[in-house]
């Protein structure tokens, strides 16, 4: 019974330590990386200025292999439309980021 203890022990410990590394496997110092800022002003897919009749912004995270990307909607209906076709609204972003990073 004492060595099942110290197995489930080592066990316990070994997934630990590998979920965590595993965590930290982007080559951060963090746990998580933190997604780039959202450079509009507006909804990417409908166009709204943020605060409106709407209300706060929906905000979204899209994530794939090389983007972590902070998106904002005006209203709920729009993150489907995003989800249909991101490099489209994608594609808008980044060019709104490249004018950012030269003013």
């Amino acid at each position: 019974m004492k060595n099942l203890k110290w197995v489930s022990v080592v066990v316990f410990v070994t997934l630990f330590y590998i979920s965590f590394q595993s965590i930290r496997a982007d080559g951060t110092n963090s746990v998580a990386a933190k997604p780039t800022p959202y450079p509009l002003d507006h909804c990417v897919v409908s166009g709204e200025k943020f605060g409106g009749d709407m209300g706060k912004p929906i905000e979204f995270i899209y994530k794939t292999n090389d983007i972590n990307q902070e998106i904002k909607f005006c209203c709920p209906m729009c993150k489907p439309q995003f989800v249909k076709d991101p490099d489209k609204y994608m594609k808008e972003i980044k060019d709104a980021e490249s004018k950012n990073a030269k003013k």
